[in-house]
């Protein structure tokens, strides 16, 4: 049997109980002999050994989702979509488990809304792609555009080239990992997960950071407001180590020499700050 002192021992280390949440309880009870199997009532029973392929030169965006939806109530489990266009809002909305590749390029907000499926797309996205991911990977074979994983809650989001501006604004959980460089702002308002960037990074990163943690594998223009350094660990260094691992990238110097960002958490009581005390933290 697992050692469950341990595994909570592992999750305090890696930062996972460092937030200060309250509320109402979101917890939901189920009984044992519930008939649907804890299965949401739209998920279609996909087997992912059944390929279809779909053309989309000659088809709108709403009508590409509309075919993939078609082919998941069909039982097609493993869907591949040519000439993409880089068409906007494709793949968005999908709340399946379901295996889906795009042969080329996306436009804005493309895989968004996600809960469940595993994403390939070939070339390049757009601005906010995987926008509120809840689930599943999304993997972008090149670069993408800005505010990368905005609100981002499960799920990996990968992009193995460049990102823009704003990569995981409101990230709210999941792990983005970027390949190569993250611009400005990247980070900003982060409430919980990780970010991983081996390249460099823009200015203000982190800038007003909640919670969460950010790697970064090159240099770094500047921090924002409330963003610190902090000591990477041995469990994080593992960590890290086994989700690159997982996309197949390396670190350029190694995750030893990566630097850890978290926040300083000076602006959490922000509104009981003296005048004087607020100035000091902007």
């Amino acid at each position: 049997m697992a050692d469950m002192n341990n595994t909570q021992s592992d999750a305090h280390d890696m930062g996972l109980h460092t937030e200060q949440l309250a509320g109402r309880s979101r917890k939901v009870f189920f009984t044992a002999d519930t008939e649907e199997h804890f299965t949401p009532a739209w998920e279609c029973p996909v087997d992912f050994q059944r390929e279809a392929e779909l053309d989309a030169s000659d088809l709108d965006s709403r009508e590409v989702n509309q075919r993939i939806r078609d082919l998941m109530s069909e039982g097609f489990g493993s869907i591949t979509v040519r000439n993409p266009g880089a068409r906007h809002g494709l793949g968005v909305g999908i709340l399946n488990r379901l295996r889906l590749q795009f042969d080329g390029s996306l436009g804005y907000f493309g895989c968004g809304l996600l809960d469940g499926p595993n994403v390939r797309v070939s070339g390049r996205v757009g601005w906010s792609c995987a926008e509120n991911m809840m689930s599943g990977t999304v993997v972008i074979e090149k670069n993408a555009g800005s505010t990368f994983g905005a609100a981002i809650r499960g799920g990996d989001l990968v992009c193995k080239g460049d990102v823009g501006s704003r990569t995981g604004i409101d990230m709210k959980g999941g792990t983005i990992l970027i390949g190569g460089r993250t611009g400005a702002f990247s980070g900003f308002m982060m409430q919980r997960g990780r970010m991983i960037v081996l390249g460099d990074a823009g200015k203000n990163l982190g800038d007003s950071m909640y919670d969460g943690l950010i790697f970064i594998g090159g240099k770094i223009q500047s921090l924002g407001v409330d963003a610190v350094e902090g000591e990477l660990n041995d469990l994080e260094r593992k960590w890290l180590a086994e989700k690159l691992a997982r996309y197949g990238l390396e670190a350029p110097r190694g995750v030893e020499n990566m630097t850890k960002i978290v926040s300083g958490k000076q602006l959490w009581n922000y509104d009981n700050l003296e005048p004087a005390e607020k100035k000091l933290v902007l």
